[in-house]
């Protein structure tokens, strides 16, 4: 880029992970939503402002939850979230498949795709899968960093345990029904068990490179060339830990995306920012959503084009989108 030359990226932007539903429950008294907030880290004025155009929003099932309650609380934080954006539904609409998420976008409105971040909500049980998507949810993170009844996660990595037999049976359900596979948290053999055995696209979308940050929680060089072969994409967090061990900062969340861009492409990277799921850390220069002008002027610094933005910050996980949730009409 030449000195003083200035680039401007008018595209929108597909966020793949947010914990903010969280905070219509812990923080109801203190935060708003529909309105500007000073707390928080995501918010619909700041969104917008942002350039955020499709925002997965996790359902997270917290460690005390886990063990019996694991449903309740996805159908609490379920409830939770439809009565909030009803409260603004001419800004932001939940979506349900591509053509839903074309339209809402269409109209200038913010397309909200809903997820669960636990495969213990299943319960060991396909049918409840099957409801979930009828209640509007399309996509699935198996695991969370524990052992369930799906895989073992990885804060499990030592026994080395994978995909059970039940966990392969939600992998190829998911794959009929069309919703999304989500591998953030999953221990590495559950990884390889997963791509072995889906015949979509799956996503992590919350993660970075092991090779700038030996974090566990982090992809090498061998699953990421894997996620490319598989079609998939990875959305890069913004999570302190994850970024680097002693100085995490903007600079080297940028080294994160050159070298994920390098070993699976263009076409296999995107933006998971894991905003108001950080326990209170924060990235210096990337503190909440409208830094995100911040993080795409460093892109442009280290060499990417607007075509290459385009692909990182909406394409790529369009694309996935409309590979897996095309269809509104499976029996379910």
């Amino acid at each position: 880029m030449e000195s003083g030359q200035k680039m401007q990226y008018n595209g929108g932007i597909i966020d793949a992970h947010c914990d903010t539903v969280h905070l219509f429950a812990e923080m109801k008294d203190v935060y708003n939503f529909a309105q500007k907030n000073t707390i928080a880290q995501l918010d619909l004025p700041r969104m917008e402002a942002a350039g955020i155009k499709v925002q997965f929003f996790a359902l997270y099932i917290e460690p005390e939850y886990k063990y019996g309650n694991a449903l309740k609380r996805c159908m609490q934080l379920l409830d939770l979230f439809y009565q909030t954006i009803e409260t603004c539904e001419e800004r932001i609409e939940a979506v349900f498949n591509y053509d839903d998420l074309l339209r809402v976008n269409n109209e200038g409105k913010i397309a909200a795709i809903l997820t669960v971040e636990g495969g213990e909500v299943l319960e060991g049980d396909l049918g409840v899968l099957r409801m979930l998507y009828r209640l509007g949810i399309r996509g699935l993170g198996l695991t969370w960093n524990q052992r369930n009844e799906i895989a073992d996660g990885v804060g499990e990595r030592e026994t080395g345990g994978g995909l059970t037999r039940f966990g392969k049976k939600v992998v190829k359900e998911m794959n009929r029904m069309g919703m999304i596979i989500d591998l953030s948290h999953i221990s590495p053999k559950g990884f390889w068990d997963v791509l072995k055995t889906t015949v979509c696209p799956v996503v992590v979308s919350h993660a970075n490179a092991k090779k700038i940050c030996d974090h566990y929680r982090n992809l090498t060089d061998d699953q990421l060339k894997a996620l490319r072969e598989n079609g998939g994409v990875v959305g890069l967090t913004f999570y302190p830990d994850f970024i680097h061990d002693k100085n995490p900062d903007l600079n080297i969340l940028l080294d994160h995306f050159e070298h994920i861009s390098e070993v699976a492409g263009i076409d296999h990277l995107g933006i998971g920012s894991d905003f108001d799921g950080m326990g209170g850390k924060m990235l210096k220069g990337l503190t909440d959503v409208s830094c995100l002008p911040a993080l795409i002027a460093g892109l442009f610094a280290r060499g990417f084009k607007e075509k290459d933005l385009q692909k990182i910050l909406y394409g790529n996980f369009l694309r996935v989108i409309r590979k897996i949730c095309n269809d509104d009409s499976v029996e379910v």
